[in-house]
């Protein structure tokens, strides 16, 4: 194997890597959240199903948890062997971002979730409040450094070149360069898209198994109507970060769109709905397009002018890659909003029949979805990675000057070797969450118990180690 073959096997490895630790912390930033919803709902009704529910979730939570941390270690190991020009050129900048993120979340979260693990009955349940609420920031400040750092590797500002280094002259515009405002909010909204179907499409197939708990029932419309609101927020959000994209990154754009040549004036930009990219004579084969639809939503103008690749030749992405990682993002988000909004109007709380429930088909249509966010999530990390190549740092260092001259037969090993070890975790992974959806028992509530369960009041104490929680009238001490 030659340079080229190590280079790419280097580029193939990251992206294992990170295509499988993504999808951890992906959940537990927003899983933290609806986990302090569930609490403070607790605290506030005394009604024990959002108690079940909070303690059923925080075993995922803390499985996520556990998972996002191993691969993010063994990725960050990456820097060093398969890119040590990286760290090399602009460590100045990257390793402080890295280490903010380990000071001021990583070791908040990870003490805080003991608490909310094992201290319910040793602290008092303003202070385990107190700890999911702290575990929540945690994950939220830690998507803050993460993204600030890849934001900049998109848009670099507040720096200066010395000696071939990075050196900062101001953090501010580091962090907050011009990209990561809608690549934070991006990625925050498709957080919560994520968790909602996970939670809405776990609660979804308990109901089907006949688990017509208050618990199943609470979490079940938590998912939905938190996926119903987020979508179309989601859809806002990603049209403001196209035109910041096409501001800042137009190659990637052209790519995203499948513009090969830039319209002459007056012409217009067609909105490809399917291609088939062709990089040897640069045009899009059985093209089917709307005429200057992309010129309308990019520029607000049916005549609008939008860059095409033939201005950056020999410096934009590979298009195939990136066209179908779009368009895969975009229909998976078309799809969330339809099975969001028609769950979320089947349950509508302002229907008065009080049977009101999901049929098998929506149930099954859920439980489907449960990963769906996945999908959506990788193909739009696709869109952005890929879109950025060649470069590591746009405009300041290309993923070749990075690399190392680790030989290609090492790095094809440690491939395989991850890729057969992430394949058997996430399967490990899906297979527990739905074991325990399985297997969730409910000592408060009888199996099978409709939604009139949750207008039972329970007696509630703040006594820490000391209190208890119980169904009033219940026969049981």
């Amino acid at each position: 194997m030659d340079g080229l073959d190590a280079f790419l096997l280097a580029r193939i490895q990251f992206a294992a890597n990170i295509t499988f630790h993504i999808l951890f912390p992906t959940i537990s930033i927003s899983l933290a959240w609806v986990l302090l919803y569930f609490k403070l709902r607790f605290v506030k009704s005394k009604n024990q199903h959002w108690m079940d529910a909070y303690q059923f979730w925080i075993k995922i939570f803390a499985l996520t948890f556990a998972l996002g941390v191993v691969s993010g270690i063994t990725m960050s190991f990456q820097f060093g062997t398969n890119w040590p020009g990286y760290m090399e050129k602009v460590g100045n900048i990257a390793g402080p971002l890295l280490a903010y993120e380990v000071l001021t979340a990583f070791f908040l979260e990870a003490t805080m979730l003991g608490v909310m693990l094992f201290g319910r009955e040793r602290v008092s349940e303003r202070v385990h409040t107190l700890a999911t609420f702290l575990v929540a920031a945690g994950t939220t400040m830690s998507a803050v450094w993460i993204l600030a750092l890849n934001s900049w590797m998109h848009t670099p500002a507040g720096f200066e070149m010395i000696n071939g280094q990075a050196h900062v002259t101001s953090w501010l515009q580091v962090i907050f360069n011009p990209s990561f405002p809608y690549r934070f909010t991006h990625m925050m909204l498709a957080s919560g898209l994520t968790v909602a179907f996970l939670v809405a499409g776990v609660s979804a197939y308990r109901w089907l198994r006949q688990d017509r708990s208050a618990e199943v029932k609470a979490s079940l419309r938590t998912g939905i109507y938190l996926a119903a609101m987020l979508i179309p927020l989601q859809i806002i959000v990603g049209d403001l970060h196209g035109l910041n994209t096409m501001e800042h990154q137009p190659a990637k754009l052209a790519a995203m769109e499948g513009i090969w040549k830039t319209p002459k004036p007056g012409e217009g930009v067609p909105a490809i709905l399917f291609g088939l990219p062709d990089a040897a004579s640069k045009s899009n084969q059985y093209e089917i397009g709307i005429p200057n639809l992309a010129s309308l939503y990019l520029t607000h103008s049916l005549h609008g002018e939008v860059k095409g690749l033939d201005q950056f030749e020999g410096n934009h992405p590979p298009v195939a890659p990136v066209f179908w990682a779009f368009r895969i993002m975009v229909g998976t988000g078309m799809l969330m909003l339809l099975v969001s909004w028609a769950s979320a109007l089947r349950l509508a709380p302002w229907k008065r029949d009080p049977t009101r429930d999901l049929t098998v088909w929506h149930a099954r249509l859920l439980v489907a979805m449960t990963f769906a966010g996945w999908v959506a999530l990788i193909a739009g990390w696709y869109v952005t990675e890929i879109g950025r190549q060649p470069w590591l740092v746009t405009g300041v260092l290309t993923s070749a000057e990075a690399a190392s001259k680790v030989p290609a037969e090492r790095i094809a090993l440690t491939l395989a070797v991850y890729v057969s070890l992430y394949l058997a975790l996430i399967v490990a992974y899906i297979s527990v969450v739905f074991y325990l959806a399985r297997h969730r028992t409910h000592a408060d509530e009888p199996f099978g118990s409709g939604m009139e369960d949750t207008l039972n009041p329970v007696n509630y104490t703040d006594k820490g180690a000391n209190q208890k929680v119980k169904p009033a009238g219940a026969a049981h001490a």
